[in-house]
């Protein structure tokens, strides 16, 4: 399934500002509760719930090149992450990549991920 993505600025500075956060070595992870949840899931033909991800990558970490190989790799650890242990639906999360996102794998992403998700609680019981 393709994921929603959060394309307003201000829905990253609410997230950034209001919402849980956990901090690992390649990415930072914030998560909010999506007040717009409802009115996606209507629209929905299957009527489920959706997260809406953004993922930032800041130059901070380097050209396009490396910029856009950290999305990649950011979005491919999310939706194996998803698929393994599904995520609570209804939120809006914000993967910020790190520096060490470029350099590493995206088993050691994935890692990252699953812990922050699991200090933030976002995994179904």
């Amino acid at each position: 399934m393709k994921q929603l993505a959060i394309k307003e600025n201000h829905l990253y500075q609410k997230a950034y500002q209001k919402g849980k956060r956990c901090i690992c070595n390649n990415v930072s992870v914030f998560v909010l509760r999506d007040f717009a949840s409802e009115r996606i899931r209507k629209s929905d033909p299957m009527k489920r719930r959706h997260n809406r991800v953004g993922i930032a990558s800041p130059k901070k970490i380097g050209g396009a090149v490396a910029r856009n190989r950290a999305r990649r790799i950011i979005r491919e650890a999310y939706r194996l992450t998803d698929l393994e242990r599904p995520v609570l639906r209804g939120n809006l999360i914000v993967i910020t990549a790190r520096e060490g996102a470029t350099l590493c794998k995206m088993q050691d992403v994935k890692k990252d991920l699953a812990y922050a998700f699991t200090k933030l609680e976002m995994f179904a019981k």
